[in-house]
């Protein structure tokens, strides 16, 4: 038995530091001192320099000697002194997401604890678990969303009430999780992300692996993904549990994919025999069901469609119908800071063609913004740029996107970088800089450039590419700040047109 599972069994005896008093790491600490007697560890104590009400405010006051679990605030990398120094002692350390593992209670109907339906992957992950839950709530089932999304998880685990667990789980959380064993997990995708916590590409893309680890029933992944393929392979999956793809292309079995217009699934039909077995397919929904969920172009976008079918399979791993499928789909509205339709204002008394402002904060990354941009006739957009890169590059995004378009303006305390690669690859596209010296202003500036660069017709974009955390609390804050501002250009007497 390793020191994991002897921690499992013996909570109640341990003494527990909490490190890191943010909102999962302040959700453990209230979850663990109102534990009832017998579940309830011997001491419950935090560490972290910033907030008021830490026992500790740094890792050199620690007696270490006197702790015997570490539960670690998904923001604290590895490398952090306070987890160095745990490691120094052979203390273990878990993620919230391991601690709500073990704590689980069992349902109030089934009289098990509520499976695990798990989605990690760079891009997509708050999508495809929102599409996941409207599906299982179409089927009648009461869903908790939660992880990196929603409330955190330890405070949802142990409601008898819910039925099926939705999980999205950043790298940052599966870096510290051992035990975890889903229903159904899926990595979306994996592309070059958060290298400054996890300290190589190759230990990123190992994190996310994790979630494969013990999967009990289906291990989804995107067809044609040799990454994923290898990742999936090599884990240590549940005696049983199958790999089933999605594609867009028409599905072969063991996979969702698309025929002449519909989702079907040959992944979790009824077993036949004989020949009809390979031919049969259950039909999910049309993807004129997913109208709604167009891009500025009026088409949906391939993501869109990648996504979908991702919940698809997870939700047919649970086992809910295929009408489910249709009515989640139909029914489902996306969340804010996603390719998000701000206005059209009206610029030099040309109302019919004014400037579209499209909010898509919640792309971090290089991938996700890619996606956003190619979405867009590109030599009539303004893309605003930028923010903490978290020791990506952004190079190959600029040398391919950055020469079509209109100009760009460049946010971020990093934005040096970013004008520079700018003029190594597109050094005839106009580049502004709103100034990181305003905090307070960025935003104002960054909308106000672009707004003077656009022309009637124009598409002004934020995708950063970035996180926020240079210059705004979180990507939300930096959604809501450019919303905020463009609403401002608008003169009275013009309504928002959404």
């Amino acid at each position: 038995m390793n020191r994991h599972s002897e921690l499992a069994k013996s909570l109640a005896d341990s003494h527990v530091l909490v490190a890191g008093l943010g909102v999962s790491g302040q959700a453990v600490v209230d979850v663990l001192t109102e534990l009832p007697n017998g579940r309830h560890p011997a001491s419950v104590s935090s560490l972290d320099a910033q907030a008021e009400g830490a026992h500790y405010s740094s890792s050199s006051q620690v007696p270490w000697d006197s702790i015997d679990l570490v539960i670690a605030s998904p923001g604290w990398p590895p490398h952090h002194e306070a987890l160095t120094a745990a490691a120094d002692h052979a203390v273990p350390v878990w993620s919230e997401i391991e601690l709500a593992w073990q704590l689980r209670v069992n349902n109030e109907h089934t009289n098990k604890p509520a499976p695990w339906l798990a989605v990690t992957g760079t891009n997509g992950k708050t999508t495809t678990v929102e599409l996941l839950a409207t599906i299982l709530h179409a089927d009648g089932l009461r869903v908790a969303t939660v992880g990196n999304v929603g409330a955190p998880v330890i405070r949802q685990i142990q409601n008898p009430t819910i039925d099926v667990f939705v999980l999205e789980l950043s790298s940052f959380q599966l870096h510290f999780t051992y035990s975890m064993e889903p229903l159904a997990s899926a990595i979306l995708n994996i592309a070059e992300d958060h290298v400054d916590w996890h300290g190589s590409f190759d230990q990123y893309a190992s994190d996310k692996a994790r979630i494969f680890t013990h999967t009990h029933r289906a291990c989804v992944y995107s067809e044609g993904d040799d990454r994923v393929v290898r990742l999936l392979h090599e884990a240590d999956v549940h005696p049983g549990a199958r790999a089933i793809s999605v594609s867009a292309e028409s599905p072969t079995p063991s996979s969702l994919g698309i025929v002449d217009g519909v989702l079907c699934d040959r992944a979790f039909t009824e077993p036949l025999t004989g020949p009809q077995r390979y031919r049969h397919a259950a039909e999910l929904a049309q993807l004129s069901d997913l109208a709604h969920l167009a891009g500025p172009d009026g088409v949906v976008g391939s993501h869109t469609i990648t996504n979908t079918l991702f919940a698809a399979a997870l939700a047919r791993a649970y086992g809910v119908a295929p009408r489910a499928v249709r009515d989640g789909v139909k029914s489902f509205q996306p969340g804010r800071h996603r390719i998000e339709h701000v206005a059209t204002v009206a610029k030099n008394d040309a109302p019919q063609s004014g400037v579209t402002f499209i909010n898509d904060s919640k792309a971090t990354n290089a991938h996700a913004a890619r996606a956003s941009l190619l979405s867009l006739p590109l030599s009539s957009t303004v893309w605003i740029v930028g923010g903490v890169t978290k020791g990506a590059n952004l190079d190959s995004l600029i040398a391919e996107i950055g020469p079509q378009l209109r100009s760009a303006v460049v946010i971020g305390v990093e934005h040096q970088e970013i004008v520079r690669a700018f003029a190594r690859h597109a050094p005839h596209i106009p580049v502004h800089v709103a100034s990181a010296d305003d905090t307070g202003g960025v935003m104002r500036h960054a909308v106000n450039t672009a707004w003077k660069a656009a022309e009637p017709g124009d598409v002004v974009i934020l995708a950063p590419a970035c996180a926020s955390m240079d210059q705004f609390d979180s990507y939300a804050h930096r959604g809501d700040e450019f919303v905020r501002w463009v609403t401002e250009l608008i003169p009275p007497g013009q309504q928002r047109k959404e």
